[in-house]
C-alpha cells in the first residue's frame, strides 16, 4: 500500500505539472491559474513527505525499492540529495530542536530568520546547477513563463508549506511540558485540515512518538 501511494503521489505530480505546462497560460487575471499554482504547491508538499516516509523506511519493506522511490521524490522535488536529507533527518530525530537539529534554529525563532537557515543548510551548489540544467533543457518544450508559474513558484510554495507545518509551528520555542521528550507540538485534531494542510504532518508530536507509522496512517495514531 506504501508504495501505492508513494506511485500515486508522484504520478499526481508529473501529470498535474505536465498538464498546467501544456495547456494552461499565465493569466493573473484568472482563479483557475492560481487554484494549478496552488495544487501544483501542495503536489510538491507531498512529494517530499514521500521522500521522508522513505527516510523512515516506511515506503516498502523493500530497502533498495524504497531508497529509489526516496531518491526519486526528494530529485524530483528540487534536485535534493537524499543521502544528506537522510543523515540530516536521523540528527532531526536524534536532537529534536536541540543544538545537534540541523533543521532547528536556535539563534532566533524569527520565521523568515529561521527559514533563511534552514535553505542555506540544505541548498548546495549540486543542486542549484543540476536544477539550472533541468530548467534549460525544459525551455525547449516550455515557455520561461509557464515554468516560472507552474514549476518555480509551486516549489517555492511546496518548500514554504513543509517548513511552517513540519518545522517551524511543531518545534518553535517555547518548549512547554506537553511536548517532551521530542519538543514537538501538535495540531488538534481535525483530519480535513490536518490533510490539507501538510499530509497530517502537523500531527507532529504523533510523529516523532511513532516515525515508522507512514504519512496516510499518522492520523490512526492522534488521540
Amino acid at each position: 500500500m506504501g508504495l501505492l501511494i508513494a506511485f500515486l503521489v508522484i504520478l499526481a505530480w508529473v501529470g498535474h505539472l505536465i498538464f498546467s505546462l501544456v495547456y494552461i497560460s499565465p493569466d493573473f487575471t484568472s482563479p483557475w491559474m492560481y487554484f494549478h499554482v496552488l495544487l501544483q504547491g501542495y503536489l510538491f508538499t507531498g512529494l517530499f513527505i514521500t521522500g521522508h516516509d522513505a527516510m523512515h523506511g516506511t515506503v516498502t519493506e523493500n530497502r533498495t525499492i524504497n531508497q529509489l522511490v526516496g531518491w526519486l521524490a526528494t530529485f524530483l522535488f528540487a534536485g535534493l540529495l537524499y543521502n544528506k536529507l537522510t543523515k540530516n533527518h536521523g540528527l532531526h530525530h536524534q536532537y529534536p530542536a536541540q543544538e545537534k537539529d540541523p533543521d532547528f534554529y536556535t539563534k532566533s525563532q524569527n520565521f523568515f530568520k529561521w527559514f533563511g537557515v534552514f535553505m542555506y543548510r540544505y541548498v548546495t551548489i549540486w543542486q542549484i546547477l543540476i536544477m539550472a540544467g533541468i530548467y534549460n533543457i525544459l525551455l525547449i518544450w516550455f515557455d520561461d513563463a509557464n515554468l516560472l508559474v507552474f514549476w518555480i513558484t509551486p516549489a517555492l510554495l511546496g518548500t514554504l508549506q513543509m517548513f511552517y507545518f513540519g518545522v517551524f509551528v511543531p518545534h518553535k520555542r517555547p518548549h512547554k511540558e506537553n511536548m517532551k521528550p521530542y519538543n514537538a507540538r501538535t495540531q488538534n485534531k481535525n483530519h480535513i485540515k490536518a490533510m490539507l494542510s501538510c499530509y497530517f504532518f502537523g500531527y507532529h508530536y504523533e510523529h516523532h512518538d511513532s516515525p515508522r507509522v507512514p504519512w496516510w496512517k499518522l492520523h490512526k495514531k492522534k488521540a
